[in-house]
C-alpha cells in the first residue's frame, strides 16, 4: 500500500510540474503574439532627448528630420533618409505628411530621437503606398530631428535612453 501511494504521490507531482510547464509556455506565447498586434493608437518612444532642450516643435514649424521607416509585420525597410544622406524637410502640422508623423513629431526637442509605431489609420490607411507599403499597413521609423527652422542639431553621436 506504500508503494502505491508514493507512486500516485509522485506522478501528481510530474502531472503538476507538466501542468505548470504548459501555462507557462503558453503565457509566453500569448505575450509574444501581443507584442506582434500591430498598434491601434500612435505610440512614442524616445530614444534619446538633449539635456538643454529650449524648445520644442509646433504647429507651422519648418523641421528637417532624418528616418528609416520599416513595416511593422515583418520588419522590412522601405525607406530611409540616412542611406540618402538627406533629410526630409516639411513643415510640421499641415498635413504634407502622414498624420502620425505630424502628430508623433510634436513637442519634440533639436537633436531628438525617436521611435514612432504607427498605425495604419495615421499612416496611409487602406490604400497603402503600392508596391512597398502594402494596404492597412502599420509602420515603425527611427526619427530623428536634425534641423528647426533653419537651426541645426550638433552633429555629435548621442547615447540612446
Amino acid at each position: 500500500m506504500r508503494l502505491f501511494s508514493f507512486i500516485v504521490l509522485a506522478a501528481s507531482c510530474i502531472l503538476a510540474i507538466a501542468i505548470v510547464a504548459v501555462a507557462s509556455e503558453e503565457k509566453e506565447a500569448l505575450v509574444e503574439k501581443k507584442q506582434k498586434l500591430p498598434p491601434t493608437q500612435l505610440q512614442i518612444g524616445v530614444k534619446y532627448r538633449p539635456a538643454d532642450c529650449i524648445e520644442r516643435t509646433k504647429p507651422g514649424d519648418s523641421i528637417a528630420v532624418h528616418y528609416t521607416g520599416k513595416l511593422f509585420s515583418d520588419g522590412t525597410e522601405f525607406d530611409s533618409s540616412r542611406t540618402r544622406g538627406t533629410p526630409l524637410e516639411f513643415v510640421v502640422g499641415q498635413g504634407s505628411v502622414i498624420k502620425g508623423w505630424d502628430q508623433g513629431l510634436l513637442n519634440m526637442c533639436l537633436g531628438e530621437r525617436r521611435l514612432l509605431k504607427i498605425p495604419a489609420d495615421l499612416a496611409y490607411g487602406e490604400r497603402g503606398a503600392p508596391p512597398v507599403i502594402p494596404p492597412n499597413a502599420a509602420l515603425v521609423f527611427d526619427t530623428e530631428l536634425v534641423a528647426v527652422n533653419g537651426v541645426k542639431a550638433d552633429a555629435e553621436a548621442h547615447e540612446e535612453l
